[in-house]
């Protein structure tokens, strides 16, 4: 077990070689507690995902209204069509807001002392096939984000609704559940490009910052740890051959993908850096050796949702590859 995987970073010898099975791993006893509040929240990450991917906005409609804006029927056709929509919006957006404390919970289970991050990583399996079905979760959403303009349409649409206050006699009682203070919180999500990777690396960046007895090696070596794993099962057919699906492969490009992203936002030099414990070149390269299609998503994450690519200390064949 000990050499099944090595983890490949620059100073490899300070590393134990270990295998992270994302595929069969339980909770022992002492991992039972947060593992069985973790699992509340992510057991409704399928319906999430599910709600989103059969989202269809209503765009007619609300073109249909601001073309004939003395139309009230039209007026409220848009109005009613909206109204659901938003609400399925705070839905997505609430379930961030759990994702988010269950992260922390993880953190805090994988990187207290005495154990290292490590030795936390290799025995509570359980706790980090966890930490990456919440980034697998997390990037699968942001993909299908990315691809639904209507999000913001609709919810653009329903804000200047509400501060017209023109409807008055239509459905109000939607302010209930998203008055303005929630709209404004749920506008700065949506406006992001990728809201939920977001809310992690904020989730994360918080969680170094109110834990300031811990050191911050203890948490970015949890993430380049489990990017490193990641990396290795990708490249290695041997390895990647012991799992029962393609689906497997692409749980492991995910979390890689988004362990990356997480350790770039938490530690001050990024994971570009020469000093950085990712090996980035090996990663990138991993990625690119897929089929595009599985992809694309992906490198586009680390392009666009990192903190330190474009920084003058990034190797130039580091932002080559990502061009």
């Amino acid at each position: 077990m000990g050499n099944l995987l090595k983890v490949l970073t620059r100073e490899i010898e300070n590393y134990p070689h270990f295998f992270l099975d994302f595929e069969n791993a339980q909770p022992t006893d002492e991992e039972r507690e947060v593992w069985n509040q973790v699992n509340s929240v992510l057991q409704d990450s399928d319906s999430i995902l599910s709600g989103l991917q059969a989202y269809k906005g209503a765009g007619q409609e609300i073109r249909d209204a601001i073309q004939n804006p003395n139309d009230m029927t039209l007026q409220e056709k848009a109005w009613n069509a909206v109204c659901p929509l938003v609400i399925k919006l705070k839905t997505f957006y609430d379930f961030s807001t759990r994702l988010e404390e269950a992260l922390k919970s993880l953190l805090e289970s994988l990187t207290c002392p005495p154990l290292t991050p490590t030795q936390h990583l290799e025995r509570e399996q359980a706790l980090a096939k966890q930490f990456a079905e919440i980034l697998h979760f997390t990037l699968r959403f942001d993909e299908l984000k990315m691809r639904i303009p209507a999000i913001q349409n609709d919810f653009s649409y329903y804000r200047r609704t509400i501060s017209r206050n023109r409807l008055n006699n239509m459905n109000l009682d939607i302010e209930n559940q998203v008055n303005n203070e929630m709209a404004n919180k749920m506008s700065l999500f949506y406006a992001e490009a990728t809201p939920m990777l977001k809310t992690l690396s904020n989730a994360t960046t918080n969680f170094v910052t109110e834990n300031k007895t811990l050191p911050l090696d203890n948490t970015t070596d949890c993430l380049s740890t489990m990017a490193s794993v990641c990396k290795v099962m990708l490249e290695t057919p041997e390895y990647s051959s012991r799992f029962s699906s393609n689906e497997t492969l692409l749980f492991c490009m995910r979390v890689m993908v988004g362990v990356i992203i997480l350790y770039d936002h938490v530690h001050p030099n990024g994971a570009f850096n020469k000093s950085s414990k990712i090996d980035m070149k090996g990663c990138i390269k991993v990625l690119k050796d897929q089929p595009a299609d599985n992809v694309e998503g992906l490198l586009n994450a680390l392009k666009f949702t990192t903190k330190h690519l474009n920084d003058e200390s990034t190797p130039k064949n580091i932002r080559a590859m990502l061009q």
